[in-house]
């Protein structure tokens, strides 16, 4: 599910029956009440639900930057990006009346992760951050600014290929899922010559849904947990080197990684 404001976001899905990933759900704009709309549909009978959100769920601070989001900082400007923080006093968005508070208390999902790669029932939500993913997803991200610049509605710094090669990395990845609806969807994306900002959140949404399944059915130490259920998380696939990072960056700001706070 991609992140939202006031503007809508994304939001996909895809089924799996223990052995093969079905039923893939192509991403498309929603506001709040149209993605718990969404949720719903795709929760009947009570199954096993997992929603990856790319939207910061856990915001305790009135300013600054949630912990959790100062050692994503560090990684991702690394990369050659920036985070934009999470408080309180930005009203519209994280304010005591902004959407997310209404739509998280109307879904009723639980915030385990540790919990939803066990679980076999039950609704559950965790928060990822797709440009912290990527690197991790396909190594040609991983290095200094090697972050690819895909949001079109950055047009000083969009960068066509970088398009490209995002499309292509989400791409590998539902050929590796076996799931021809995904597979095809990601090539009808990559025919889209001039991308605009609703097509990256369409983009956003299919990695969340990426980050979801590698942290259910991956080995979990090929995902890390940064931060905390009191002052924020993030979910993210990770491959050494930016585990290195994110370990350090974690120590230096005592900030827990895997549940473990640096001493």
């Amino acid at each position: 599910m991609g992140r939202q404001s006031k503007a809508p976001g994304a939001i996909c899905a895809i089924s799996f029956d223990g052995k093969r990933f079905h039923d893939f759900k192509e991403p498309k704009l929603a506001g709040f009440d149209e993605a718990r709309c969404f949720i719903a549909t795709v929760n009947r009978k009570h199954r096993l639900t997992l929603v990856a959100i790319d939207q910061p769920t856990i915001v305790p601070n009135d300013e600054g930057m949630r912990p959790v989001e100062k050692v994503a900082a560090s990684i991702v400007s690394w990369l050659g990006g920036g985070v934009q923080p999470a408080y309180r006093k930005r009203e519209d968005m994280f304010g005591a009346g902004a959407p997310i508070w209404k739509f998280l208390d109307r879904l009723g999902a639980i915030e385990n992760p540790e919990l939803s790669r066990r679980a076999m029932r039950g609704k559950f939500i965790m928060e990822v951050f797709p440009a912290l993913a990527l690197p991790s997803l396909n190594r040609a991200f991983c290095g200094w600014k090697k972050g690819p610049r895909y949001n079109p509605a950055n047009r000083g710094r969009f960068r066509q290929k970088a398009w490209q090669k995002v499309v292509a990395t989400v791409l590998s990845e539902a050929r590796k899922l076996k799931c021809e609806k995904f597979i095809r969807w990601c090539n009808q994306l990559r025919k889209v010559r001039a991308p605009r900002k609703c097509h990256q959140d369409k983009l956003d949404a299919a990695i969340c849904l990426l980050i979801m399944i590698r942290w259910r059915t991956g080995k979990r130490k090929d995902s890390a947990i940064v931060g905390d259920l009191k002052q924020g998380y993030i979910v993210a696939p990770v491959i050494a080197e930016i585990k290195d990072r994110l370990r350090k960056a974690a120590f230096d700001r005592r900030v827990a990684l895997d549940g473990a706070v640096p001493q």
